[in-house]
């Protein structure tokens, strides 16, 4: 273990068989991330999205992870009791070929960071069906090489992958002249 560090790994289980695809999760999300808190419950501002097919009765909340700058190729599908879906209605990437997870006024990316400074996220506090369970792992594993981006700094990403580094700096030096 030389050379190893204890990280926590948190993460929210989905029982598919519990959910009725209410929403809550959607809405509590999008109120605790609101500015101010618990301001507006805009479910486009929310990092768990549920995936609906109403005619096959089936729901699947989706939470947003990571920014990726290039789009997948969505090739893949999967059959679910004889339906099929591609692979972009389970993922839960932040990528430009799609508006699922952006901030709707900005176009910003979301990322579900688990409520921060929340014990249990709000998703799961509300789900009074408890398809939604949080979990905490401790793991050991080596120092990371790369540092953890922030929500401004996944948010900075994007827009200089959008528009690149020089469009960005001449933006933010003529607003910094008003």
């Amino acid at each position: 273990m030389d050379g190893q560090v204890k990280q926590k790994i948190k993460t929210i289980k989905v029982d598919l068989d519990k959910c009725n695809g209410c929403r809550a999760c959607e809405i509590a999300c999008a109120a605790y991330h609101a500015t101010p808190k618990y301001s507006n419950f805009n479910p486009a501002r929310s990092r768990v999205r549920m995936v609906i097919d109403e005619r096959n009765d089936e729901w699947v909340a989706i939470r947003a992870t990571d920014y990726t700058k290039a789009g997948c190729d969505g090739r893949r599908t999967y059959t679910i009791n004889g339906k099929e879906y591609s692979e972009c209605s389970f993922c839960g990437s932040v990528c430009p070929t799609r508006d699922l997870f952006k901030e709707p006024d900005s176009g910003l990316p979301l990322k579900c960071d688990m409520c921060e400074g929340e014990e249990v996220p709000m998703c799961v506090q509300i789900c009074s069906r408890d398809a939604l369970t949080y979990e905490e792992k401790e793991v050991h594993e080596e120092p990371a090489e790369t540092v953890k981006l922030n929500e401004m700094e996944i948010g900075l990403k994007s827009l200089i992958d959008q528009y690149g580094v020089q469009k960005l700096t001449d933006t933010f030096a003529r607003m910094l002249q008003k």
